[in-house]
């Protein structure tokens, strides 16, 4: 699995917002076995320079995200803050159009990502399922997407499976992670058997009355989607078939 020329080990991507401690924390990324940790530098950059060293050793990729940005000048402005302070061209880009709903501005991501991917930033754009936004971005120069499940922090899961599978399909070699909305490892475990290649979440950990045990759930939960998608899933039917065949029942 590759972004960017990039191979992770593992299909999860978690954020490092709202745990109930440090160690907490650290437990869940290790249950998990997640290869990328999102970090904000705006959301929790008044946490000190420790939180950013546990960060760090947590022997992971870092994505910087430009969470809390309503403008295309504040998300390219809080990009090249994080590259400078991680030292890494990679971004997960979000620029917020709605206040509650937190649907990202397609008008702002798509600018955004045009300047950004022009100064050699590799963009992880956070966007809907829009098939023609999902161009868009791709002739902006991003080499991946990463479609909302449902609202952040909302748990509800895969909202618009029928837009999810149409954007998969559309473009099917482009890298796509399931981003924000996943509340279940059922949840995870939908967005894997559709054919997406990783899933990244945070609240549903973070706020689970059991972080590390929740990661390990939904760990596995991914692990078993991926598996199913890989295995050429039968197709639904209209009819009943029975596993047993009626050719040499006896009629009595």
């Amino acid at each position: 699995m590759l972004f960017y020329g990039t191979e992770l080990s593992s299909r999860m991507m978690l954020g490092t917002a709202q745990y109930p401690s440090p160690a907490i924390m650290e437990d869940a990324f290790r249950r998990s076995g997640a290869s990328v940790a999102t970090v904000s530098l705006r959301r929790e950059g008044g946490r000190g320079q420790g939180f950013w060293d546990i960060v760090r050793d947590l022997g992971v990729h870092l994505l910087p995200n430009t969470a809390g940005c309503h403008s295309a000048k504040e998300a390219v402005t809080t990009a090249r803050m994080a590259r400078e302070m991680f030292e890494t061209n990679w971004i997960k880009l979000e620029v917020i159009g709605h206040s509650d709903t937190l649907q990202p501005d397609p008008f702002g991501l798509l600018d955004a990502a045009e300047t950004l991917s022009a100064e050699g930033f590799e963009v992880f754009p956070y966007t809907t399922e829009d098939q023609v936004l999902a161009q868009r971005l791709l002739d902006a120069g991003c080499k991946v997407l990463m479609p909302w499940g449902a609202p952040i922090g909302s748990g509800l899961g895969l909202n618009n499976r029928h837009g999810l599978r149409m954007l998969r399909a559309a473009f099917p070699d482009v890298p796509m992670v399931i981003d924000a909305g996943l509340g279940l490892p059922s949840h995870a475990a939908e967005a894997m058997e559709m054919g997406f290649d990783a899933i990244l979440l945070n609240t549903a950990i973070a706020q689970a009355g059991d972080p590390a045990l929740m990661a390990c759930a939904f760990a596995r939960a991914v692990e078993a989607g991926r598996m199913a998608r890989d295995a050429d899933p039968m197709s639904p039917r209209d009819m009943a078939v029975p596993s047993t065949p009626v050719i040499g029942k006896a009629w009595l």
